[in-house]
């Protein structure tokens, strides 16, 4: 009876591990997504900074985002933070995904990619008085440029050897232009005028534009290839069905 206990003992200590790595492996996959405020790709939905419930979140990109979420059997989480704040988590933590997100050679790297979902035109946009023509970048080299933290477009100006005023918040940006704190505000065409509304400003003038970009989402590396998969097979399914084409109709792309 003793060597049958024994031995019944020793199956079953291999057993339940292996069986909880079944489990494990079996274990659904939650997604932790991330955006900002930049009208109208993101945005909260009741007007407040942060956001931690993705039925309070709207905006272009986040509407594609939830129509690929609801083709998958994944579950997940949508928080709308700082650029700053979900750039880095989502470096940090698997699973973790950035929306929308510019894909460029520095960093195509440091994520996989999603989409694209859709795309923007960098522009510089002067004060609604202003008398300054751009017709090339080298007409602002020199002035100083209001951006934002991390953005690529702030980047972009930086590694050209432009001088950038940064936030980490760009909504301030317009009234600073208005107040004549910054000479130009590097945006986007379509985002530029939601953004300056908020801050009551109007007439911003889109005075040059140049770099049309496509937005991703950009998950972390360390999800695995089969999540990213289904994620790009529900984008491929919005495209399909329709859902893709009627979200960017309502928002006049």
């Amino acid at each position: 009876m003793g060597k049958i206990l024994a031995f019944c003992s020793l199956l079953l200590s291999v057993i339940l591990p292996m069986a909880g790595l079944q489990a494990a492996d079996k274990d659904p996959v939650k997604l932790y997504l991330y955006t900002e405020n930049f009208p109208p790709y993101n945005m909260s939905g009741s007007g407040r900074a942060f956001e931690h419930d993705r039925d309070h979140i709207d905006g272009l990109c986040t509407e594609m985002v939830k129509a690929i979420m609801a083709h998958t059997d994944l579950d997940y989480r949508m928080k709308l933070r700082t650029w700053d704040y979900g750039y880095k988590r989502v470096l940090d933590h698997k699973n973790h995904g950035l929306f929308c997100t510019t894909l460029t050679d520095d960093r195509k790297p440091l994520f996989k990619w999603v989409g694209p979902l859709t795309n923007n035109l960098w522009t510089i946009f002067t004060a609604a008085n202003s008398k300054l023509k751009i017709n090339s970048l080298d007409d602002i080299r020199g002035l100083t440029i209001g951006g934002y933290r991390n953005d690529v477009k702030t980047v972009y100006l930086e590694k050209h050897g432009f001088k950038v005023s940064q936030l980490d918040s760009d909504d301030l940006n317009p009234k600073r232009l208005e107040l004549g704190q910054i000479d130009v505000w590097i945006g986007d065409r379509l985002a530029g005028p939601y953004v300056a509304s908020q801050q009551d400003v109007e007439g911003l003038i889109p005075a040059y534009s140049f770099n049309k970009t496509e937005l991703y989402l950009a998950m972390n590396p360390d999800t695995s290839d089969a999540v990213v998969q289904k994620l790009q097979d529900g984008l491929k399914a919005i495209h399909e069905n329709g859902m893709y084409q009627a979200i960017e109709d309502k928002y006049g792309l």
